[in-house]
């Protein structure tokens, strides 16, 4: 029996300031594996992703989580379980265990940094480092989604393609991952693809 969809967009429309950012959109989320929303920059990937926790509404349609419309949910207990990390790893003042929290050794075991850094101011780390433990802060909190903004644009092709493996080791373990990408060999990674194309900026 096929699962019920994890997350639904039903004819959405977000506007911009110089019109709509996406309109009439409509794709399914599987609550499995992994799916790579792909298209070039300013298709409204980031938007769409933004719209999966309420960073962002619709202007109109619905996106549902689960069956139900996003803006039922209470906005942190959403956000609790579906977890948003962004293209640019974020560092709180303080160590690594600091940031992260939890099972320190553990998660970042998870995430492939060695436990030792936990000790280690969290300014000090590298940018794939740093992705490293935004990840980890994220599990922290055992979400059931895991939405990620362009998580390697800024990183080097060794550090790209260890967090490249992460995430699909992520998304074997059972976790829901969603990720956006302008990089089409992701679509390869993934186990679901959502295409997105620039809209004519001059359609009403």
């Amino acid at each position: 029996m096929a699962l019920e969809p994890r997350f639904e967009y039903r004819d959405v429309r977000v506007n911009g300031d110089g019109g709509p950012i996406v309109t009439g959109f409509c794709a399914v989320i599987p609550p499995e594996g992994l799916t790579v929303i792909v298209g070039p920059s300013g298709a409204g990937k980031t938007t769409l992703l933004r719209l999966l926790n309420r960073l962002d509404d619709p202007d109109d349609g619905v996106v549902l989580f689960e069956g139900r419309d996003v803006r039922q949910y209470d906005a942190l207990e959403l956000r609790r379980r579906v977890q948003l990390v962004g293209q640019t790893p974020v560092t709180f003042p303080g160590t690594v265990a600091d940031n992260v929290g939890g099972d320190t050794g553990a998660l970042l075991a998870r995430v492939g940094l060695d436990p030792s850094l936990a000790a280690r101011e969290a300014d000090r780390l590298s940018v794939g480092e740093a992705q490293r433990m935004a990840l980890a802060r994220s599990l922290a909190l055992a979400p059931e989604v895991l939405a990620l903004d362009e998580p390697t644009s800024a990183l080097d092709v060794v550090n790209k393609a260890g967090i490249e493996q992460l995430v699909r080791e992520l998304a074997d373990s059972g976790l829901t991952v969603v990720m956006v990408s302008h990089d089409p060999r992701h679509a390869e990674l993934a186990d679901h693809v959502i295409e997105v194309h620039p809209l004519n900026r001059e359609e009403p």
